[in-house]
Protein backbone atom coordinates (compact mmCIF):
# COMPACT_ATOMS: atom_id res chain seq x y z
CA UNK A 1 0.00 0.00 0.00
CA UNK A 2 1.53 3.19 -1.12
CA UNK A 3 2.29 6.39 2.03
CA UNK A 4 -0.51 8.45 -0.44
CA UNK A 5 -2.99 5.95 0.44
CA UNK A 6 -2.32 4.74 3.87
CA UNK A 7 -2.62 8.99 4.57
CA UNK A 8 -6.14 9.42 2.89
CA UNK A 9 -7.27 6.36 4.77
CA UNK A 10 -5.85 7.92 8.08
CA UNK A 11 -7.63 11.33 6.68
CA UNK A 12 -10.55 9.58 5.90
CA UNK A 13 -10.79 7.59 9.92
CA UNK A 14 -9.84 11.18 11.20
CA UNK A 15 -12.75 12.93 9.97
CA UNK A 16 -15.46 10.13 10.61
CA UNK A 17 -13.90 10.19 14.62
CA UNK A 18 -14.68 13.81 14.22
CA UNK A 19 -18.06 13.15 13.32
CA UNK A 20 -18.79 10.47 15.68
CA UNK A 21 -17.34 12.94 18.55
CA UNK A 22 -19.62 15.51 17.45
CA UNK A 23 -22.72 13.32 17.48
CA UNK A 24 -21.44 12.20 21.05
CA UNK A 25 -21.41 15.16 22.14
CA UNK A 26 -18.01 15.10 24.11
CA UNK A 27 -18.08 18.25 25.94
CA UNK A 28 -21.63 17.72 27.43
CA UNK A 29 -20.76 14.03 28.46
CA UNK A 30 -17.66 15.35 30.39
CA UNK A 31 -20.34 18.25 31.73
CA UNK A 32 -22.75 15.33 32.97
CA UNK A 33 -19.96 13.89 34.42
CA UNK A 34 -18.71 16.49 36.33
CA UNK A 35 -22.43 16.56 37.87
CA UNK A 36 -22.20 12.66 38.50
CA UNK A 37 -19.60 12.99 40.08
CA UNK A 38 -20.67 15.20 42.67
CA UNK A 39 -23.42 13.13 43.37
CA UNK A 40 -21.29 10.25 43.88
CA UNK A 41 -19.54 12.25 46.41
CA UNK A 42 -22.47 13.29 48.70
CA UNK A 43 -22.33 11.12 51.69
CA UNK A 44 -25.89 10.27 52.02
CA UNK A 45 -25.75 8.99 48.20
CA UNK A 46 -26.58 5.25 49.08
CA UNK A 47 -30.00 6.46 51.39
CA UNK A 48 -31.61 6.11 48.01
CA UNK A 49 -30.28 2.87 46.98
CA UNK A 50 -32.35 3.05 43.81
CA UNK A 51 -30.75 6.20 42.74
CA UNK A 52 -27.06 5.54 43.78
CA UNK A 53 -27.32 2.47 41.39
CA UNK A 54 -28.71 4.80 38.24
CA UNK A 55 -26.19 7.81 39.36
CA UNK A 56 -23.19 5.29 39.31
CA UNK A 57 -24.15 3.05 36.45
CA UNK A 58 -25.08 6.23 34.44
CA UNK A 59 -21.19 7.44 35.76
CA UNK A 60 -19.53 4.39 34.62
CA UNK A 61 -21.10 4.35 31.09
CA UNK A 62 -20.64 7.82 30.12
CA UNK A 63 -16.48 7.69 31.51
CA UNK A 64 -16.50 4.18 29.36
CA UNK A 65 -17.35 6.37 26.06
CA UNK A 66 -15.31 8.86 27.23
CA UNK A 67 -12.24 6.65 27.37
CA UNK A 68 -13.30 4.83 23.66
CA UNK A 69 -13.12 7.83 22.07
CA UNK A 70 -9.91 9.25 23.43
CA UNK A 71 -7.94 5.68 23.17
CA UNK A 72 -8.93 6.15 19.56
CA UNK A 73 -7.93 9.87 19.33
CA UNK A 74 -4.71 9.33 21.11
CA UNK A 75 -4.31 5.85 18.66
CA UNK A 76 -4.64 7.86 15.55
CA UNK A 77 -2.86 10.87 16.39
CA UNK A 78 0.39 8.36 17.44
CA UNK A 79 -0.34 6.76 13.63
CA UNK A 80 -0.24 9.71 11.99
CA UNK A 81 3.31 10.49 13.57
CA UNK A 82 4.58 6.96 12.70
CA UNK A 83 3.85 7.43 9.06
CA UNK A 84 5.79 10.25 8.79
CA UNK A 85 8.59 9.30 10.26
CA UNK A 86 7.97 6.05 8.60
CA UNK A 87 8.10 8.09 5.42
CA UNK A 88 11.13 10.14 6.41
CA UNK A 89 13.22 7.04 7.00
CA UNK A 90 11.92 4.75 4.39
CA UNK A 91 11.69 2.75 7.14
CA UNK A 92 9.54 -0.52 5.72
CA UNK A 93 8.77 -2.25 8.83
CA UNK A 94 7.16 1.16 10.18
CA UNK A 95 5.21 1.35 7.37
CA UNK A 96 3.69 -2.18 7.73
CA UNK A 97 3.19 -1.84 11.42
CA UNK A 98 1.02 1.27 10.26
CA UNK A 99 -0.77 -0.19 7.92
CA UNK A 100 -1.65 -3.38 10.42
CA UNK A 101 -2.67 -0.18 12.75
CA UNK A 102 -4.59 1.32 10.11
CA UNK A 103 -6.95 -1.80 9.41
CA UNK A 104 -7.59 -2.43 12.97
CA UNK A 105 -8.24 1.39 13.86
CA UNK A 106 -10.99 1.24 10.90
CA UNK A 107 -12.29 -1.68 12.63
CA UNK A 108 -12.71 -0.20 16.31
CA UNK A 109 -13.93 3.40 14.84
CA UNK A 110 -16.41 1.58 12.59
CA UNK A 111 -17.62 -0.14 15.34
CA UNK A 112 -17.60 3.16 17.05
CA UNK A 113 -19.66 4.47 14.53
CA UNK A 114 -22.39 1.60 14.74
CA UNK A 115 -22.47 2.92 18.56
CA UNK A 116 -23.66 5.87 17.84
CA UNK A 117 -26.84 4.62 15.69
CA UNK A 118 -28.00 3.78 19.06
CA UNK A 119 -30.49 6.55 20.60
CA UNK A 120 -33.54 4.99 21.14
CA UNK A 121 -35.30 5.62 24.51
CA UNK A 122 -34.09 2.36 25.87
CA UNK A 123 -30.69 1.29 23.64
CA UNK A 124 -28.67 1.76 26.42
CA UNK A 125 -29.86 -0.34 28.86
CA UNK A 126 -29.24 -4.07 29.47
CA UNK A 127 -31.29 -6.78 27.40
CA UNK A 128 -33.26 -9.61 28.51
CA UNK A 129 -33.27 -12.40 25.83
CA UNK A 130 -35.98 -15.05 25.42
CA UNK A 131 -35.74 -17.78 22.98
CA UNK A 132 -38.54 -20.23 22.02
CA UNK A 133 -38.30 -23.24 19.81
CA UNK A 134 -40.84 -23.07 16.75
CA UNK A 135 -41.91 -24.96 13.98
CA UNK A 136 -39.68 -28.30 13.34
CA UNK A 137 -40.40 -30.33 16.51
CA UNK A 138 -36.82 -31.63 18.31
CA UNK A 139 -34.58 -30.05 15.28
CA UNK A 140 -36.63 -26.62 16.61
CA UNK A 141 -36.09 -27.57 20.22
CA UNK A 142 -31.91 -28.18 19.36
CA UNK A 143 -31.90 -24.99 17.18
CA UNK A 144 -33.16 -22.90 20.17
CA UNK A 145 -30.37 -24.78 22.31
CA UNK A 146 -27.65 -23.29 19.55
CA UNK A 147 -29.45 -19.59 19.72
CA UNK A 148 -29.28 -19.90 23.54
CA UNK A 149 -25.46 -20.74 22.69
CA UNK A 150 -24.28 -18.65 20.24
CA UNK A 151 -25.76 -15.22 22.02
CA UNK A 152 -24.07 -16.44 25.18
CA UNK A 153 -20.85 -17.06 23.33
CA UNK A 154 -21.31 -13.97 21.81
CA UNK A 155 -21.38 -11.98 25.10
CA UNK A 156 -18.57 -13.90 26.54
CA UNK A 157 -16.14 -12.70 23.62
CA UNK A 158 -17.15 -9.01 24.89
CA UNK A 159 -16.99 -10.30 28.26
CA UNK A 160 -20.34 -9.12 29.21
CA UNK A 161 -21.74 -10.70 31.80
CA UNK A 162 -24.72 -13.34 31.65
CA UNK A 163 -27.42 -14.75 33.94
CA UNK A 164 -29.93 -17.77 32.66
CA UNK A 165 -33.39 -16.61 34.39
CA UNK A 166 -34.98 -19.86 33.05
CA UNK A 167 -34.45 -22.71 31.19
CA UNK A 168 -37.12 -25.06 29.74
CA UNK A 169 -36.11 -28.24 28.49
CA UNK A 170 -37.48 -30.42 25.57
CA UNK A 171 -37.96 -34.06 26.41
CA UNK A 172 -35.49 -35.39 23.33
CA UNK A 173 -33.39 -32.76 22.78
CA UNK A 174 -32.92 -29.11 23.31
CA UNK A 175 -34.91 -26.39 24.53
CA UNK A 176 -38.69 -25.41 24.37
CA UNK A 177 -37.70 -21.79 25.88
CA UNK A 178 -34.88 -20.03 27.73
CA UNK A 179 -34.84 -16.58 29.12
CA UNK A 180 -31.40 -15.10 30.08
CA UNK A 181 -30.04 -11.13 30.73
CA UNK A 182 -27.02 -10.18 29.08
CA UNK A 183 -25.65 -7.30 31.57
CA UNK A 184 -23.70 -4.59 29.64
CA UNK A 185 -24.31 -1.03 29.01
CA UNK A 186 -26.35 -0.62 25.03
CA UNK A 187 -26.80 -4.74 25.06
CA UNK A 188 -30.66 -3.74 24.33
CA UNK A 189 -29.63 -1.61 21.31
CA UNK A 190 -27.13 -4.13 20.33
CA UNK A 191 -29.63 -7.31 20.44
CA UNK A 192 -32.87 -5.86 19.87
CA UNK A 193 -32.11 -5.97 15.67
CA UNK A 194 -31.75 -9.77 16.59
CA UNK A 195 -35.48 -10.19 17.51
CA UNK A 196 -37.40 -12.11 14.72
CA UNK A 197 -37.57 -15.62 13.64
CA UNK A 198 -34.85 -17.68 12.81
CA UNK A 199 -34.60 -20.09 10.09
CA UNK A 200 -32.37 -23.23 10.27
CA UNK A 201 -31.72 -25.75 7.15
CA UNK A 202 -29.75 -28.79 8.05
CA UNK A 203 -29.22 -32.48 7.71
CA UNK A 204 -31.31 -33.50 10.72
CA UNK A 205 -29.22 -35.46 13.47
CA UNK A 206 -32.41 -36.60 14.28
CA UNK A 207 -33.76 -38.08 11.32
CA UNK A 208 -32.69 -41.95 10.94
CA UNK A 209 -32.78 -41.82 7.12
CA UNK A 210 -30.30 -38.41 7.44
CA UNK A 211 -33.72 -36.57 5.57
CA UNK A 212 -32.90 -32.11 5.36
CA UNK A 213 -34.69 -30.72 7.82
CA UNK A 214 -36.18 -26.65 7.97
CA UNK A 215 -36.91 -25.61 11.81
CA UNK A 216 -37.52 -22.32 13.34
CA UNK A 217 -36.80 -20.85 16.70
CA UNK A 218 -38.02 -16.87 17.67
CA UNK A 219 -35.73 -14.42 19.81
CA UNK A 220 -37.48 -11.37 22.05
CA UNK A 221 -35.74 -8.75 23.12
CA UNK A 222 -36.48 -6.57 25.62
CA UNK A 223 -35.31 -3.74 28.05
CA UNK A 224 -33.98 -4.37 31.62
CA UNK A 225 -36.18 -1.84 33.44
CA UNK A 226 -34.79 0.34 36.48
CA UNK A 227 -35.94 0.98 39.73
CA UNK A 228 -37.46 4.41 38.41
CA UNK A 229 -39.56 2.75 35.34
CA UNK A 230 -42.73 3.10 36.26
CA UNK A 231 -44.87 0.04 35.38
CA UNK A 232 -46.96 -1.05 38.20
CA UNK A 233 -48.94 -4.16 37.92
CA UNK A 234 -52.18 -5.03 40.65
CA UNK A 235 -51.72 -8.26 42.58
CA UNK A 236 -54.87 -9.39 41.16
CA UNK A 237 -53.93 -8.99 37.55
CA UNK A 238 -51.30 -11.98 38.79
CA UNK A 239 -51.43 -15.84 38.82
CA UNK A 240 -48.74 -17.43 40.47
CA UNK A 241 -47.85 -20.86 40.15
CA UNK A 242 -45.14 -22.95 41.75
CA UNK A 243 -43.27 -26.29 40.40
CA UNK A 244 -40.06 -28.22 40.68
CA UNK A 245 -37.56 -26.91 38.85
CA UNK A 246 -35.99 -29.55 36.54
CA UNK A 247 -33.12 -30.36 34.56
CA UNK A 248 -32.79 -32.16 31.13
CA UNK A 249 -34.86 -35.62 30.59
CA UNK A 250 -36.69 -33.96 33.50
CA UNK A 251 -34.04 -34.74 36.09
CA UNK A 252 -34.59 -33.25 39.30
CA UNK A 253 -32.53 -29.86 40.02
CA UNK A 254 -34.61 -29.62 43.10
CA UNK A 255 -36.57 -31.31 45.87
CA UNK A 256 -38.71 -28.26 46.70
CA UNK A 257 -41.24 -26.31 44.52
CA UNK A 258 -38.89 -23.12 43.72
CA UNK A 259 -39.24 -22.60 40.57
CA UNK A 260 -42.13 -19.70 39.68
CA UNK A 261 -44.21 -19.13 36.45
CA UNK A 262 -46.25 -15.60 36.55
CA UNK A 263 -49.12 -15.30 34.49
CA UNK A 264 -50.22 -11.79 33.31
CA UNK A 265 -54.31 -12.14 33.11
CA UNK A 266 -55.12 -9.13 31.38
CA UNK A 267 -52.48 -9.45 28.22
CA UNK A 268 -51.53 -13.76 28.71
CA UNK A 269 -48.18 -12.60 28.85
CA UNK A 270 -46.28 -15.34 30.89
CA UNK A 271 -42.98 -16.02 32.42
CA UNK A 272 -40.80 -17.75 34.80
CA UNK A 273 -37.78 -18.21 36.66
CA UNK A 274 -35.77 -21.47 38.02
CA UNK A 275 -32.81 -20.13 38.48
CA UNK A 276 -32.84 -19.21 42.17
CA UNK A 277 -32.67 -21.33 45.15
CA UNK A 278 -35.93 -19.70 46.69
CA UNK A 279 -39.47 -19.49 45.50
CA UNK A 280 -38.80 -15.55 46.80
CA UNK A 281 -35.88 -14.89 45.04
CA UNK A 282 -37.60 -16.64 41.71
CA UNK A 283 -41.00 -15.28 42.09
CA UNK A 284 -38.45 -10.96 42.45
CA UNK A 285 -36.81 -12.48 39.39
CA UNK A 286 -39.71 -13.46 37.35
CA UNK A 287 -41.82 -10.35 38.50
CA UNK A 288 -38.62 -8.37 36.38
CA UNK A 289 -39.35 -10.12 33.17
CA UNK A 290 -42.46 -9.93 33.33
CA UNK A 291 -42.41 -5.98 33.46
CA UNK A 292 -39.71 -5.73 31.10
CA UNK A 293 -42.23 -7.36 28.88
CA UNK A 294 -45.10 -5.28 29.46
CA UNK A 295 -42.92 -2.27 29.35
CA UNK A 296 -41.91 -3.78 25.91
CA UNK A 297 -45.37 -4.11 25.02
CA UNK A 298 -46.78 -1.22 26.10
CA UNK A 299 -44.44 0.83 24.29
CA UNK A 300 -44.38 -1.11 21.13
CA UNK A 301 -48.78 -0.25 21.31
CA UNK A 302 -47.88 3.13 21.79
CA UNK A 303 -46.11 2.93 18.21
CA UNK A 304 -48.59 1.01 16.46
CA UNK A 305 -47.05 -2.33 15.59
CA UNK A 306 -46.13 -4.86 17.79
CA UNK A 307 -42.84 -5.56 16.58
CA UNK A 308 -40.47 -2.62 17.61
CA UNK A 309 -39.42 -3.74 20.63
CA UNK A 310 -40.08 -7.20 20.91
CA UNK A 311 -39.57 -8.81 17.36
CA UNK A 312 -41.55 -11.18 15.15
CA UNK A 313 -42.03 -14.02 17.82
CA UNK A 314 -44.31 -16.32 15.21
CA UNK A 315 -41.51 -18.74 14.34
CA UNK A 316 -43.17 -20.62 11.14
CA UNK A 317 -42.67 -20.35 7.49
CA UNK A 318 -42.33 -17.01 5.42
CA UNK A 319 -41.82 -13.94 8.05
CA UNK A 320 -37.89 -15.36 9.27
CA UNK A 321 -35.24 -12.20 9.09
CA UNK A 322 -32.42 -14.66 9.03
CA UNK A 323 -31.56 -17.98 7.59
CA UNK A 324 -28.85 -20.61 8.58
CA UNK A 325 -28.17 -23.31 6.31
CA UNK A 326 -26.10 -25.83 7.04
CA UNK A 327 -26.83 -28.21 3.88
CA UNK A 328 -26.81 -28.38 0.69
CA UNK A 329 -24.23 -25.50 1.33
CA UNK A 330 -23.03 -23.86 4.08
CA UNK A 331 -24.40 -19.77 4.28
CA UNK A 332 -26.00 -17.72 7.13
CA UNK A 333 -27.80 -14.71 5.41
CA UNK A 334 -29.93 -12.10 7.31
CA UNK A 335 -32.84 -11.43 4.69
CA UNK A 336 -33.29 -7.95 5.89
CA UNK A 337 -29.83 -6.32 5.20
CA UNK A 338 -28.94 -9.16 2.81
CA UNK A 339 -25.30 -9.37 4.84
CA UNK A 340 -24.36 -13.06 4.43
CA UNK A 341 -21.35 -15.10 5.28
CA UNK A 342 -20.29 -18.56 4.75
CA UNK A 343 -18.66 -18.92 7.91
CA UNK A 344 -21.85 -20.89 9.98
CA UNK A 345 -19.78 -22.22 11.99
CA UNK A 346 -17.99 -19.24 13.52
CA UNK A 347 -21.73 -17.54 14.05
CA UNK A 348 -23.16 -20.06 15.62
CA UNK A 349 -19.92 -20.11 18.01
CA UNK A 350 -20.20 -16.28 18.58
CA UNK A 351 -19.09 -14.05 16.18
CA UNK A 352 -22.19 -12.34 15.12
CA UNK A 353 -21.04 -8.69 15.36
CA UNK A 354 -20.98 -8.13 11.89
CA UNK A 355 -24.43 -9.33 11.49
CA UNK A 356 -25.56 -6.96 14.34
CA UNK A 357 -23.67 -4.34 13.04
CA UNK A 358 -25.58 -4.29 9.52
CA UNK A 359 -28.82 -4.61 11.27
CA UNK A 360 -28.12 -1.69 13.35
CA UNK A 361 -27.76 0.18 10.32
CA UNK A 362 -30.63 -1.39 8.07
CA UNK A 363 -33.08 -0.19 10.86
CA UNK A 364 -31.39 3.40 10.99
CA UNK A 365 -32.09 3.76 7.36
CA UNK A 366 -35.57 2.74 7.88
CA UNK A 367 -36.32 5.06 10.18
CA UNK A 368 -34.34 7.75 8.74
CA UNK A 369 -36.92 9.60 6.50
CA UNK A 370 -35.73 10.06 2.57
Amino acid sequence: MATVDISDRIKQLDTTLVSIEKVLDIPKMQAEIADLQEEVGAPDLWDDQANAQRVTGRLSVLQSEIEKVSTLRQRLDDITVLLELAAEEGDADSRAEVESEVDRLSAAIDSLEVRTLLSGEYDEREALVTIRSGAGGVDAADFAQMLQRMYIRWAERHKYPVDIYDTSYAEEAGLKSTTFAIRAPYAYGTLSVEAGTHRLVRISPFDNQGRRQTSFAAVEVVPVLEATDNIEIPEDEVRVDVYRSSGPGGQSVNTTDSAVRLTHIPTGVVVSCQNEKSQLQNKASAMVILKAKLLALKKAEERAHLDELRGDVQASWGDQMRNYVLNPYQLVKDLRTEYETGQTQAVLDGEIDELIEAGIRWRRNQTTPA
